[in-house]
């Protein structure tokens, strides 16, 4: 064997380099796909000052004043007026159940006060659950409050113009009143850790097999798919289940997150997240030919869940296809509920809107893996 520095066999292997990776069109398509994905949603998806927010409002003063104030608010580029009532309980279930961002309350005797210079008071509740999707627009109600009335109080009471605003905003931040980061955060690592592990783990629960060459053996067994399924994933519910307790544990313990909704609700909503994102990586398994690829698979699904789900960036700031995108995916869901549950005490009824849709992913899923297993070596 030669000891001498040679060109040309370095030439000679990274030939043979290219030439590898030009035949794994999978490497090759992930080589170009992912900084293609990353610049689109990074370009394009991600603003850290959503606006056009969801806003419900419940007036029991109607007239004209009332409606200045709303259409104000829909003047505004932050807020949209999409629910009107006059029953405060029906505003409320909507902000707890995350249909709106905002809560805006016109008391009763609104005009009669803002006549008489009386000063009265406009109540706006606020999700405080995820402060950086309000922030902005909280800081805009002045400019609005100010604005709103400026052509109504004309004649007798263009003295009230005159004080800015006419009338006072109380800001009410509900569920983190503190505006505290870590109760924002925290509970959506649960979503993201569990969805990184358990996605990797089952990604490679059949690449595994062929590339140690067990696969045959497997198929031996005289086990249908949906068994080999079940036995693949199943202890990996343990696993995920352990790793669910550990998170919740350390954001008592460590950053005191609150935990006010009911624990064995979670619990359940915990296993069928786990489920489902097993089955994302069971199915990655069935179409992977090698652990590298699976791996790969596992970044490209990680990726959107990271960026599009609401846990990195406001999820209402992002144009409407992110948000579809968004909705396809199953943490986006968890993390709503997780913190409804832990940070607004959702029960049942509140959090189901995002609970079947991850009944629906984990069937959908699990049937296009069990399609996808091959009972041959080819």
């Amino acid at each position: 064997m030669s000891t001498h520095f040679s060109l040309r066999r370095i030439f000679a292997i990274l030939a043979k380099e290219f030439i590898q990776m030009r035949r794994d069109r999978f490497t090759s398509a992930m080589i170009f796909g992912v900084p293609l994905l990353q610049l689109l949603l990074f370009g394009f998806a991600i603003n850290n000052d959503p606006k056009h927010l969801p806003t419900a409002v419940s007036i029991d003063d109607p007239g004209t004043f009332s409606n200045s104030i709303v259409a104000a608010l829909n003047n505004s580029r932050y807020f949209d007026v999409i629910f009107a009532t006059n029953d405060p309980r029906e505003a409320n279930r909507m902000l707890a159940e995350g249909k709106v961002s905002f809560v805006v309350e016109i008391p009763a005797n609104f005009s009669r006060d803002l006549v008489r210079g009386a000063n009265p008071q406009l109540l706006i509740q606020a999700d405080a659950t995820d402060p950086a999707s309000s922030s902005n627009a909280v800081g805009a109600l002045g400019e609005i409050a100010t604005d709103a009335l400026r052509d109504d109080l004309t004649g007798p009471l263009a003295v009230r113009a005159g004080v800015a605003p006419a009338f006072t905003t109380v800001i009410q931040r509900l569920y983190n009143p503190e505006v505290i980061t870590q109760y924002n955060i925290v509970p959506g690592l649960l979503g993201i850790i569990l969805t990184m592990t358990m996605v990797l783990m089952t990604s490679m629960a059949l690449t595994r097999e062929r590339e140690r060459g067990t696969y045959e053996n497997l198929l031996a067994m005289p086990a249908t798919p949906v068994e080999i399924m079940i036995g693949k994933i199943g202890p990996n519910i343990v696993v995920g289940a352990v790793q669910a307790a550990l998170v919740l544990l350390a954001a008592r313990l460590i950053f005191g997150v609150p935990m006010i909704g009911s624990l064995i609700l979670l619990s359940g909503v915990i296993l069928l997240f786990v489920a489902a994102n097993l089955a994302v990586g069971y199915t990655f398994s069935t179409v992977a030919e090698t652990q590298l690829q699976a791996m790969q698979m596992m970044v490209f699904f990680l990726l959107p869940a990271i960026l599009l789900s609401g846990f990195a960036f406001p999820f209402r700031g992002m144009p409407d296809w992110a948000q579809w995108v968004g909705e396809l995916l199953p943490v986006t869901h968890f993390l709503r509920v997780v913190r409804g549950i832990l940070l607004k005490g959702n029960g049942p009824l509140e959090i189901w809107p995002d609970v079947w849709p991850l009944i629906l992913f984990l069937f959908v899923v699990g049937g296009i893996a069990l399609l996808r297993f091959r009972r041959t070596l080819d």
